[in-house]
């Protein structure tokens, strides 16, 4: 009997993985679906033809970029539910409006008119019924100080670059984001308690709640 027998949970489940920069959402992505044996969908940046211009110039760009996340990140989110479930993804689609373009139009590089078109439409595609929601959304939380201290080991250059108080800021929108979301059931993780770059092991905690807390889930639904 594998993991996601053992503790009951669906084979055509779809959890996303949510949280900010260092926290390892990538390593809890691959962890779970190794566990349940389930397939991965990570974002697609390499094809992406908006980020290189809208590194060069946030203002003229950063509408057309979230457009075109929203859009992927829908045809991904339905791709996923036409196949069966069966899926850990890596980042939600409701990040992007939640936080990022949320922060550009805050900071002035996005003017109030696109803002506002992108947020309808955001509303009108994701925010009804009939848009397949995850099962279950698991935001891995932590302290500032541990978030910054694993970007600092993981050592990517462009991050080693960024200014600390972008970190700061982005811990503070995700906590803000995180504590009024009601999309879909949301488990958090701190990555303390489950640290699987340092205790693999803990892969199988991590499943025991998620299937404990699909069945709670399921009783309140009833």
């Amino acid at each position: 009997m594998n993991l996601r027998e053992k503790y009951d949970i669906p084979s055509d489940a779809v959890i996303t993985i949510a949280g900010t920069v260092g926290v390892g959402k990538s390593t809890m992505t691959k962890a779970l679906a190794e566990a349940l044996q389930f397939r991965t969908s990570f974002e697609k940046v390499d094809t992406n033809p908006y980020l290189d211009l809208f590194y060069d110039d946030f203002e003229k760009w950063s509408f057309h970029l979230q457009i075109y996340f929203l859009a992927e990140r829908f045809k991904e989110q339905k791709r996923m539910f036409e196949y069966g479930g069966g899926f850990v993804q890596d980042r939600s689609i409701y990040e992007d409006t939640g936080i990022f373009a949320k922060m550009h139009q805050e900071k002035g590089t996005m003017n109030a008119v696109d803002y506002e078109t992108y947020t309808n439409l955001f509303e009108a595609m994701v925010m009804t019924p009939y848009f397949p929601h995850p099962d279950l959304l698991i935001y891995l939380e932590g302290s500032l100080d541990d978030i910054i201290g694993r970007i600092h080991e993981r050592g990517r250059t462009m991050e080693q670059q960024t200014p600390v108080e972008y970190w700061v800021e982005m811990h503070g929108r995700y906590e803000k984001w995180i504590n009024s979301f009601n999309g879909c059931p949301v488990l958090r993780l701190n990555i303390n308690d489950y640290d699987l770059m340092n205790d693999p092991d803990c892969t199988e905690r991590i499943v025991e709640r998620i299937g404990n807390f699909l069945q709670q889930t399921a009783v309140l639904k009833r």
